[in-house]
Parts: structure tokens; sequence; C-alpha cells
């Protein structure tokens, strides 16, 4: 599978390492004076598939499980690889770069299916409206597609297609693919499972999230 599986195996090992990480809280807080916390919008946690969902889904069975430690309710930065990558490539490795700093609630969970080489992860970002949910998803799109246009556009994104509420690559056996959906931007990143697996994923995930 190449160099997009090593970068996603060094990514999965730096997580590992505290030193390596930067992380941000999933939940910001408020002001003084903006009066008494409210919830947020859509619970990120529960949107996401369960367990057995994800085993049935990818067809890896219980050979599929979480990866230790990556279950988490904030973004999460590799900084070295992040430090490493052009400035519009940097939402790769840099969770706050792709979902941002303004969000309301989030949650992603990371898995591994040893005997396939198989990684999956999903993700749910949840803002306080559709308009900032929407100002993420296009600034993405904006760094990825000035990310294709980098020598290093080719070999960490591949094919690069993109639409009005929906961002996809494709490396390899690799990809990622990210929709929007009112106030949720959702993510699923994969390696060794077929295209149709995102799509299901994602389609299931979203199904929870009202217009």
């Amino acid at each position: 599978m190449g160099l997009i599986v090593r970068l996603l195996g060094w990514c999965v090992l730096a997580l590992a390492l505290p030193a390596c990480t930067t992380v941000v809280d999933g939940r910001a807080s408020a002001p003084a004076d903006a009066g008494p916390w409210s919830p947020p919008l859509v619970d990120a946690r529960a949107v996401l598939l369960d367990l057995n969902s994800m085993r049935g889904i990818t067809g890896a069975g219980t050979d599929l499980s979480v990866i230790p430690s990556m279950d988490t309710p904030y973004p999460v930065d590799i900084t070295p690889l992040a430090d490493e990558a052009p400035p519009p490539c940097r939402f790769l490795f840099a969770e706050t770069a792709t979902f941002g700093t303004s969000i309301d609630d989030f949650h992603k969970i990371s898995y591994q299916s040893p005997p396939d080489a198989g990684l999956i992860s999903q993700a749910a970002a949840v803002y306080v409206d559709p308009p900032t949910a929407r100002a993420v998803f296009d600034e993405l799109t904006h760094a990825a597609t000035d990310c294709a246009q980098t020598p290093f556009g080719q070999t960490y994104l591949g094919e690069l297609r993109s639409d009005d509420r929906s961002l996809r690559t494709r490396a390899g056996e690799c990809g990622r693919d990210y929709r929007l959906k009112a106030v949720v931007l959702a993510e699923v990143t994969f390696c060794a499972f077929g295209e149709s697996v995102s799509d299901i994923v994602l389609a299931n995930l979203l199904g929870g999230v009202p217009e």
C-alpha cells in the first residue's frame, strides 16, 4: 500500500506518544458573560456507529477492534508530521486544521483489523450552527485543493473529488471522505477496505443527524 499506509502507520504510532501530539478540548469554554452553558445541537459520540455495526459494515468481524487510546473526544494534532507537511496539507496530520477550533462537540474512534492490515476511523465534529459548519467545510476543501497542487499532492491525496457537501481523496488502497450535514462535519479514513465501506459508514452516521 506504499507511502500512504506508512504515513498512516506513523500517525497511529505518534498518537500513542503524548510528546508527539497536541490535543484540543472538543468543546470550547464560553466567555464569562455568555450566559448558561447549553448542550450541543448534536451529540458527536451518539451519532458514531457502535463496534458491532463497524464490524458488520467492514466485513472484518471480530478481527476489527478499537485501537487503544484512539477513542477520543477531542481533535489531535500529530505535530512532527504536520510541521513537515506543506501548509495546505497540514490538515492530513492536524485535526485542528481539519475541523477548525470552533467545534462545539467532537468524537473520533479509530479501528484496526490486523489480518487484513486494515485501518478505519470515524469522526464527527459538531458546530453551533450550519453556517459555521459550512465555513469549516469550505476551508477544508480549499486546503485540500491547494494541497493537491503541491509536489506532495499525488502522494498524500491521490485522486481528489469534491462537491457542495462532500470531499474525498483516494491514494492506492487508502482514502478519506468528508461529508457535511447541517451542523455536523463527518470524516471516515480507511486503508485496505473497499470504497463502499466508507460510503455506508457515512450514510449510517449522518442518518442520525437532523436536517
